[in-house]
């Protein structure tokens, strides 16, 4: 006769006990905790897999391409690559001439020079390939500027026959003034020069036309597009490897060269068989 009544004060005493422990003032902080672990278990739980960003070896490569510069480029081009001037421009500022730049004077020995000149010249090259990358890096953290290309943009291949004659009319256009017409290259005005292009890799004439070095215009995208310049490429590529056709090349310079030895030895012969018909006049008298 006691159990149903023993039964219910028993629930009743534990449904007390359970709410004074809700009441309790631990109780909300107690599980706020519990919420807040079960909430970093789900998470650990369904969260993808934190993946490894490339920024690390980014900036890695970066520090290190401004120690490179401390050392072979500061010199000249200041330490924030702000340029250097003594009455004349010793080095100029870096700040937005891009990897693209970078690429180019230092992978064709003209960076970094001895001493400041008119022109640099190519020379061996003193850097490998993974510092000429980091010295990019770092000048390209300077200010805005064009990237170094990838292959495929400069690498002219399949270019068909419409493509490499329209390579020789741009050259023709664009180029032949300073580099003469099949690139062998040629004098300009104050001490400088048009190097010859014989010789150099697809890459490094890209990165020229891309980049105007020196006194060189600046051919951007916007002026030749990349098939522009994989055109150009193609046709000197195709001109080069083209076999003498024999006789005097007279260093592939065109009408100056060829001028120049007509005038000597046309006029000069002219002027020699004018001195021994004089000569012959004059015994005879």
């Amino acid at each position: 006769m006691f159990g149903p009544h023993l039964n219910q004060d028993m629930r009743g005493i534990r449904v007390r006990l359970l709410s004074s422990r809700r009441r309790h003032p631990a109780a909300k902080a107690l599980l706020l905790v519990f919420g807040l672990f079960m909430m970093g278990a789900l998470y650990s739980v369904v969260a993808p897999p934190v993946q490894v960003s490339a920024d690390d070896t980014v900036t890695q490569q970066v520090e290190e391409g401004r120690a490179l510069f401390a050392v072979g480029c500061a010199s000249c081009h200041g330490l924030n690559g702000e340029g250097q001037t003594s009455g004349t421009i010793q080095g100029p500022p870096l700040a937005g001439v891009g990897a693209a730049a970078v690429d180019f004077q230092v992978s064709t020995g003209r960076m970094p020079m001895a001493r400041p000149g008119e022109q640099a010249a190519a020379k061996p090259n003193r850097y490998s390939d993974e510092e000429i990358a980091a010295l990019a890096a770092y000048v390209a953290t300077l200010g805005p500027g064009p990237a170094i290309p990838e292959p495929a943009e400069y690498t002219p291949a399949n270019i068909s026959a419409e493509d490499l004659a329209r390579g020789g009319e741009l050259f023709r256009t664009n180029c032949s003034a300073c580099h003469n017409f099949e690139g062998a290259g040629g004098a300009l005005p104050n001490g400088k020069y048009a190097p010859p292009l014989v010789g150099l890799d697809d890459k490094r004439l890209y990165l020229a036309m891309l980049t105007g070095p020196q006194q060189m215009p600046v051919f951007s995208d916007e002026v030749l597009t990349p098939e522009d310049k994989r055109a150009i490429i193609g046709y000197l590529n195709a001109l080069h490897e083209q076999p003498a056709a024999g006789g005097l090349a007279l260093g592939g310079l065109g009408p100056v060269s060829e001028g120049l030895w007509a005038w000597i030895v046309g006029l000069g012969g002219l002027v020699f068989f004018a001195m021994w018909i004089a000569a012959k006049g004059a015994k005879a008298k």
